[in-house]
């Protein structure tokens, strides 16, 4: 904003209300949606009333504060069930309640009861109360507004996410709304230690968002780094808890995701009862948790709703196949390139045989799939859920069949990227599963050229830098590297709830 905008919103009411109008007119120039409603009181006093179309319920604030105000009776009399005095966010009790019965001049039994008030002084506090759906009143001589907490936010129900399905576990999935969200974690969390910090970021968007933590389990010491991270924010806009997740992460320009995404609320109280903290953003159903590992990636919430030993098993397969997402293109090229000696004999002479007509090397044959595989992928993302399923599977029919055909590409080649496709479909995490897919190609390039060893090469490199990340001061590999082996039982097996008999 500009200098003077910030001038002006640190204004505090000079008790004139057409002072104070043509003030608040001047910030909202040009913003049709906000009306200024001036009346005159059943006891002839003059008040103006502010509020947005679209984020204050009109038709409560038409009910509950102007009709009382302007009924025939005598005097109106305001009643307030717990009225606050808000700066920037922060709320404080205050005796206003009485002294708004006073500035009605009233005794009538004709009420307005409202569970909430608050009272602003500046500039600034009404102009944000505004923008999160409250009724600003003025009256002529208060050097004080009172704000009606009217908001009306479109909403929709919990759903179960399509991204984090299961066939065991909850059902219900984070909305738009913040206030939805943090009270899906509470009715989990039924203990006062589960603590909830409201904080508002964006300098315009005034996005709330709230800290989650269970105090007692947490440790104190990543809580303080998380508030203070925070609390350094300096960002113009919110949009989406990406842009906060950007701004705190350790490492900037890693590919592998340092804080954990999720739309279940199951997973936001599985893991802060862990002792990690989770960021709910108003606005969407992303929800951020920290410290993450490796290894926290690639667990699927389902491996505790199923038995103990199916759990183990699809966990060691998720491990697997995530190594062979990242590696199996790469490793056919390199062996096809340079180790023909390591294939047998039989199996040698077959793919020979499917590549015999091929006019591309092994390496542009694997690029030219992977990037077409990736292309419908994004295809069928991007198109209507109606069509786009259909079209990524008869596009990657068609396409593999017509390429085989026409000797573009050897049908090794295509098992190859059908398996590595479903190996990366088995990783859980979305975020996990963009970096294998983003790895494998300077993996690809580095077998093309120097075989196994670029291999052996690009892992090395890969080790190195997921040995130095860390997430919130948390290294990466833990807890295998640093090994602790009381936390290892949690990555190579599954353990039983806690209290449960021995």
């Amino acid at each position: 904003m500009s200098t003077t905008m910030d001038l002006l919103l640190n204004e505090p009411f000079t008790g004139s209300m057409s002072t104070d109008e043509a003030r608040l007119r001047s910030i909202f120039t040009g913003c049709s949606d906000m009306v200024f409603h001036a009346f005159t009181t059943a006891a002839h006093t003059p008040v103006l009333c502010i509020y947005c179309v679209g984020l204050c319920d009109t038709e409560r604030l038409e009910r509950q504060v102007l009709a009382p105000l302007q009924q025939s009776a005598a005097n109106v009399r305001i009643t307030v069930g717990a009225s606050h005095e808000t700066t920037h966010g922060t709320t404080h009790g205050t005796p206003s309640a009485l002294e708004h019965d006073e500035t009605m001049r009233g005794t009538s039994t004709s009420e307005a009861p409202m569970s909430s008030v608050e009272m602003v002084h500046t500039m600034g506090q009404a102009v944000q109360a505004l923008m999160d759906g409250g009724a600003l009143l003025l009256m002529d001589g208060e050097t004080s507004g009172t704000v009606y907490p009217l908001y009306k936010t479109p909403n929709r129900t919990p759903q179960e996410p399509a991204a984090e399905s299961t066939v065991r576990g909850a059902r219900d999935g984070f909305t738009e709304s913040l206030d939805v969200n943090l009270s899906l974690v509470r009715k989990r969390i039924k203990t006062p230690s589960l603590k909830l910090k409201k904080m508002t970021v964006g300098e315009y968007t005034s996005t709330q968002a709230a800290l989650v933590y269970v105090e007692g389990i947490i440790d104190p010491s990543l809580l303080k780094e998380a508030e203070s991270r925070l609390n350094r924010l300096n960002l113009k806009e919110v949009l989406e808890s990406q842009y906060i997740e950007e701004a705190i992460i350790d490492q900037k320009h890693s590919p592998f995701p340092q804080m954990m995404s999720t739309e279940r609320p199951d997973v936001v109280a599985s893991n802060v009862l862990e002792g990690r903290f989770a960021l709910i953003v108003d606005g969407t159903p992303f929800s951020l948790i920290a410290p993450v590992t490796l290894f926290s990636m690639l667990q699927s919430p389902e491996d505790y709703y199923q038995d103990q030993y199916m759990s183990v098993f699809i966990r060691w397969l998720r491990y697997l196949f995530y190594v062979l997402s990242l590696l199996l293109p790469s490793a056919y090229v390199a062996i096809t390139t340079f180790h023909q000696e390591m294939i047998p004999t039989v199996l040698m002479l077959s793919i020979a045989k499917a590549r015999e007509e091929i006019p591309f090397p092994a390496l542009v044959e694997a690029f030219i799939m992977e990037i077409s595989f990736e292309a419908l992928r994004e295809a069928g993302v991007r198109l209507p859920k109606q069509v786009g399923s259909a079209v990524s599977i008869v596009g990657a029919l068609i396409i593999g069949q017509a390429a085989t055909s026409a000797g573009i590409v050897s049908a090794p080649m295509i098992i190859i990227v059908a398996i590595t496709g479903i190996a990366s479909f088995m990783i859980p995490r979305y975020a996990a599963s963009i970096v294998t897919r983003l790895l494998r190609f300077p993996m690809m390039l580095l077998a093309g050229t120097l075989g196994l060893t670029g291999v052996m090469l690009g892992l090395i490199l890969i080790v190195i830098h997921l040995s130095s990340l860390r997430s919130f001061g948390v290294p990466y590999l833990s807890p295998a590297t640093p090994t602790s082996v009381r936390s290892l039982k949690d990555v190579w097996w599954r353990p039983s709830p806690k209290g449960s008999p021995k």
